[in-house]
């Protein structure tokens, strides 16, 4: 089947709808594992044991399941328990539950290497554990991060034609519609992969200025 430019063109209307649905749900699900992981990072550095645990399943749970199962027991087993959420709620939840463990791990490896005489300079200082943390600890540990924390974020757009199951009607959803209603698939197919690769790249490449800039940053 040949490649109709003037096809692709007219349904690329049809696509962006979901192409927006995708932005927002990655968004909000990448700041929500951002906020979790950083909770779960810190966590874990209180010394008391139980929640130290609860915290070790946390991420034990969610790093070792898939995340389609994840997305299914929360949008078709959840409700047998009478707690019912949205479907584009229960994909940000989703993204951001399953991606907080992966960021809670690297970050408390990063908060390790924090040299210790960065916290016996702060501790000096008679500064508060609030802003230790703040202003000290988390800037040092998480500007090592960033490539990181880019390459989840894409990881998290990419993973986004999983929301289908739970009814999202996100990007891969659009192009599966038009090529169902169409019965051509070459053309929605390939401008979603487009669609794709038009905000993946992006992403990526800020995510390394600013790795550039931090390392620039730290020479000076």
């Amino acid at each position: 089947m040949n490649f109709d430019y003037a096809f692709a063109w007219s349904i690329l209307p049809d696509l962006l709808p979901g192409l927006w649905v995708t932005f927002k749900v990655v968004l909000c699900g990448f700041l929500c594992a951002l906020a979790l992981g950083i909770a779960l990072a810190l966590l874990q550095r209180i010394p008391f044991t139980p929640l130290t645990k609860l915290c070790h399943a946390w991420l034990a749970f969610f790093r070792n399941t898939p995340l389609l199962v994840q997305l299914y027991f929360l949008f078709f087993a959840l409700p047998l328990t009478g707690i019912t959420f949205p479907a584009i709620f229960t994909g940000v939840l989703g993204l951001g539950l399953y991606y907080s463990a992966y960021i809670a791990d690297a970050l408390r490896g990063a908060i390790n290497k924090v040299d210790r005489g960065q916290w016996e300079a702060a501790q000096a200082l008679d500064l508060s554990h609030y802003h230790i943390w703040r202003d000290i600890i988390l800037p040092q540990a998480l500007k090592p991060l960033l490539p990181v924390l880019g390459n989840y974020l894409i990881g998290m757009f990419k993973e986004t034609p999983l929301l289908a199951i739970i009814t999202i009607p996100e990007l891969f959803q659009a192009a599966r519609q038009v090529a169902g209603l169409t019965y051509r698939y070459t053309e929605p197919y390939t401008l979603m992969a487009l669609l794709f690769l038009g905000i993946s790249l992006p992403v990526s490449l800020l995510f390394k200025f600013l790795e550039r800039r931090g390392s620039h940053d730290n020479a000076q």
